[in-house]
């Protein structure tokens, strides 16, 4: 998760957090504006998720990409980079322009203007 959103979204990211204790581990990403971060945390006793199942909890995330140009190229650079173009880019029904990528650990991630 931390490369994906390092190599396609250009976020900053803190040295891995460890706590020897609970066994966590935690990346702080910053986005380029500096107005969203995003903690990435992973501990043993964690359950993954049902990739083939609609799962519960944070699934989706969206990122204003500013233009229909950038979200027609960002949506290619992710296809090419071999990840999964689930919808669009397309105007939908309440006049957004957009795309959906399944990202890593089956994340949504969408694209818009």
């Amino acid at each position: 998760m931390r490369q994906f959103f390092i190599e396609h979204f250009y976020a900053q990211s803190n040295e891995q957090y460890i706590n020897p204790r609970t066994g966590l581990h935690t990346y702080i990403l910053t986005f380029h504006d500096g107005g969203a971060r995003l903690e990435l945390m992973s501990r043993p006793d964690t359950i993954a998720a049902d990739l083939s199942k609609l799962n519960i909890g944070f699934i989706h995330v969206s990122f204003a990409v500013n233009s229909k140009e950038n979200v027609d190229a960002k949506t290619e650079e992710l296809r090419c980079a071999g990840f999964t173009v689930t919808s669009g880019p397309r105007t939908t029904g309440d006049g957004y322009y957009e795309s959906c990528i399944l990202g890593p650990e089956g994340i949504q991630i969408e694209l818009t203007v």
